[in-house]
């Protein structure tokens, strides 16, 4: 230090303009390699969220397909009739998550109606994006924490059994209420039209243990069915951009 201190001032001006330099360099390259290392993190996550949006519209586009394709059922109206479309719903549930299940099963709707329209006012794609939501997101949030077959098995029992409740409380006191009134009929119509093809159906009460219960039971047992079997054959392709 006193050898430094003996030198004359232009060359310790020197040593500290050289110190300096050297400090601020050495700031200027760890910045650059922190300003590299976000930009390589950004540009990877937005790769990720255009693959993980592209995957979702895929999904809802096969559900739209799959809706074409409806099942009568003998013991409920016209107007109730499975098809699978939750079942691709299900599948992006259990692989990118229940938000974006619920994004798929909106997209779903939103596609259908923009393609096909509507004849039901609209009651029934609330309906169907209202009981498709209670049936694949608790599906999706229990199989998130128990990431196996028999967790898959428990979420979609419990989301076929929360579709039921959800399904049953919706059409007797919300859904069943507007169709009616979207069509100008009386409630005593759209009971008759199940007392036509269900000889319990006698009241809204029973329309909705008789008709609805046994329609998302059902609904719910065969989406299940099929993502079971389906599942570990095609998720490693959706998982691979997640």
């Amino acid at each position: 230090m006193k050898q430094v201190l003996e030198l004359p001032e232009n060359e310790i001006e020197k040593i500290l303009r050289r110190l300096l330099f050297l400090t601020v360099r050495e700031n200027i390259t760890k910045e650059r390699k922190l300003m590299s290392t976000d930009t390589v993190t950004t540009r990877t996550k937005s790769r990720t969220n255009v693959r993980r949006m592209a995957q979702m519209g895929m999904l809802a586009a096969i559900s739209v397909v799959l809706m074409l394709f409806e099942i009568p059922l003998p013991f409920a109206p016209a107007f109730y009739e499975i098809d699978f479309s939750e079942v691709p719903v299900m599948v992006g549930c259990f692989t990118m998550g229940p938000v974006a299940g619920a994004g798929i099963e909106l997209l779903k709707i939103l596609l259908n109606l923009a393609i096909n329209g509507t004849d039901t006012a609209g009651v029934g794609e609330f309906a169907n994006f209202l009981t498709g939501c209670s049936l694949v997101v608790p599906a999706a949030m229990i199989y998130k924490k128990k990431r196996t077959k028999a967790g898959a098995i428990i979420g979609m029992t419990a989301g076929t059994l929360f579709m039921t409740v959800v399904g049953c409380v919706l059409n007797a006191y919300v859904l069943l209420p507007a169709y009616a009134k979207a069509f100008g009929m009386p409630m005593d119509a759209l009971v008759g039209m199940g007392s036509a093809v269900n000889g319990y159906i006698t009241d809204l009460a029973t329309f909705a243990v008789f008709a609805v219960a046994p329609f998302n039971l059902l609904k719910g047992f065969l989406v299940s069915v099929i993502v079971l079997l389906i599942y570990k054959k095609i998720s490693p392709i959706l998982k691979m951009g997640n």
